[in-house]
């Protein structure tokens, strides 16, 4: 991805976050030469990979394949000493025509919450023992206090207010459903690690490469400087 399509998308997150008065702490709002002089304090929001994120899953066409985010706390399960959280928070931002793959985790279970905004669609399937997708089972879905069951391969729709268990192994996707406009999702979870769960069927990758074509307006989870 440009730099400058990354900055753009940030800027939307971060209007629409404003826009459902939902506010950051401090550590979103610093500039890339304010993390410059950033000491070991702020080693939590390092090593947790905290901040802000933007994925185009390796595709190249974030409007269509993509969406951004930002992890607000979060544990590691690397270093569960001195990072001891067994929870992480994040939002989700989409607007409408992008999609962001199928795929499940091994470790970690999630609520999916609607913060604001249009529709979600989450298609569900489960996952066969070879953790390839299961096209025929029935769906056992979990939403705000009911339990039901879907034809694999359904879209639970998600009106603002609502939200999904996704439990291990569950096959998910996201879109946002046509004529709603742009959503705004919460999720709330165990540790979350994008390096090692997340099993995307097919394949396909997670933090994009950069074209510096401007400079940053803010950094992303995966590139704060080493503390001085």
């Amino acid at each position: 991805m440009k730099r400058s399509e990354i900055n753009r998308a940030l800027k939307e997150l971060e209007a629409m976050c404003q826009k459902h008065h939902c506010y950051l702490p401090p550590f979103c709002h610093f500039t890339p030469e304010e993390w410059q002089e950033k000491g070991h304090e702020y080693d939590e929001v390092r090593d947790c990979m905290l901040g802000w994120d933007i994925t185009d899953y390796g595709k190249g066409n974030f409007d269509e394949v993509g969406f951004s985010l930002i992890t607000i706390r979060n544990g590691n399960m690397a270093m569960k000493k001195k990072y001891p959280k067994v929870y992480a928070e994040k939002l989700l931002y989409l607007k409408e025509g992008q999609y962001a793959p199928n795929h499940f985790h091994w470790f970690k279970t999630e609520d999916i919450i609607n913060r604001g905004g249009g529709n979600v669609l989450i298609r569900v399937y489960n996952a066969l023992e070879n953790e390839e997708i299961d096209y025929e089972s029935d769906v056992t879905v979990y939403t705000d206090g009911r339990a039901y069951t879907v034809p694999a391969g359904t879209q639970i729709r998600l009106t603002p207010g609502e939200s999904i268990f996704i439990p291990q192994y569950l096959y998910h996707d996201f879109a946002v459903e046509e004529g709603t406009g742009a959503v705004l999702l919460g999720e709330v979870s165990q540790c979350n690690d994008d390096n090692n769960d997340n099993r995307f069927n097919p394949p396909v990758g997670r933090f994009p490469a950069i074209e510096e074509d401007e400079p940053p307006y803010r950094l992303l989870c995966n590139e704060y400087p080493k503390a001085k």
